[in-house]
């Protein structure tokens, strides 16, 4: 069998990688513990608030498998179980929970919210996985973020009937492309809470804010500049775009999960030093065929009743932008 590293040679990989997220000089163990407690503990109160306020006759109304609510349940004890991990690995040191607004106002939101947040996980794991010295530490992080892509998948191809993947490799975010995500949920936290290495960047309006691959779309945020650079993350080959008048076309040959950021300048890589804003997200994914219908359809312009409900879904997750998470 033809090896994975005859196809892509590891020494590349990881030159690739070191270009993608670069060290942040503050950030140690405890500082990327209690990063990924902040998550956990997002989606821990996500999973936990949808499951309450939606019941089994909901997720059926909503035209889902009997299996789904329970294996959402299930979900919901996993990061239930890794905010006690890594509590218990902080002691006194550990965050707390913050109050979130997760904008979804019934199950077919709530799903499209949990593809998206798990596909952040998954990235975000990947990219802080650079900064944590302990070997210890580490194996826990790969764990759970193996956990977390399994999460992803299951919703994307079991429930919302996409891909379950972006091809061969995931993309590694950054600490503070991530925190900017996540921001977008995050209403107030405790004033005791540790402060973390990161920061928000600027959100992106996106119009349309579900494109296809190969459209031109307008951006819109603050400092928006001719000259500057669109960054089109995916797996560990970015695509670069320029920015005039504020519209930029997007790469025909993107497939999955993308995450876009603006780069202040010219600049052909990818730096939190050089981002002005970010990250959009945009989900170019494939619906997968249902019943005897072995066709493959891009989910933009599919029309069978599966797809339907794909579109609306990712629509949605393609959509955290200007702070928030707009309803399509």
């Amino acid at each position: 069998m033809k090896s994975f590293a005859a196809a892509v040679p590891f020494v590349s990989l990881v030159a690739a990688t070191q270009s993608l997220v670069a060290r942040a000089p503050e950030v140690d163990d405890t500082a990327v513990l209690n990063y990924a407690l902040t998550l956990e503990h997002l989606e821990s109160a996500f999973y936990e608030g949808g499951l309450s306020k939606f019941d089994d006759k909901a997720f059926s109304d909503a035209g889902l498998s009997a299996s789904a609510r329970p294996l959402f349940s299930q979900i919901a004890e996993h990061e239930k179980a890794h905010v006690a991990f890594l509590s218990n690995a902080l002691g006194a040191n550990a965050t707390k929970p913050c109050t979130y607004d997760f904008k979804y106002k019934d199950v077919l939101e709530f799903v499209a919210t949990s593809q998206l947040l798990e596909g952040v996980g998954v990235s975000a794991y990947a990219g802080a996985a650079q900064y944590i010295e302990n070997p210890d530490y580490l194996t826990a992080a790969a764990v759970v973020l193996s956990t977390e892509a399994r999460h992803a998948s299951w919703v994307a191809s079991a429930v919302n009937k996409v891909e379950p993947w972006s091809g061969p490799l995931d993309v590694p975010l950054t600490l503070d492309d991530v925190y900017s995500l996540a921001s977008a949920f995050i209403v107030s936290c405790p004033e005791t809470n540790p402060k973390l290495p990161v920061k928000a960047f600027p959100a992106i309006t996106v119009t349309p804010a579900a494109p296809k691959a190969g459209d031109e779309i307008t951006v819109a945020y603050e400092g928006l500049a001719d000259g500057q650079t669109a960054v089109f993350l995916t797996g560990l080959s970015p695509a670069f775009a320029s920015i005039k008048d504020g519209k930029v076309t997007v790469p025909a040959n993107l497939t999955g999960t993308v995450y876009m950021v603006i780069n202040q300048g010219d600049q052909q890589s990818v730096n939190d030093d050089t981002t002005a804003a970010g990250p959009a997200v945009f989900q170019f994914q494939k619906a997968i065929a249902t019943g005897n219908d072995t066709k493959m359809t891009s989910t933009s312009d599919s029309s069978d009743g599966a797809a339907s409900i794909s579109n609306s879904m990712l629509a949605l997750v393609a959509s955290v932008v200007a702070g928030t998470l707009m309803l399509i």
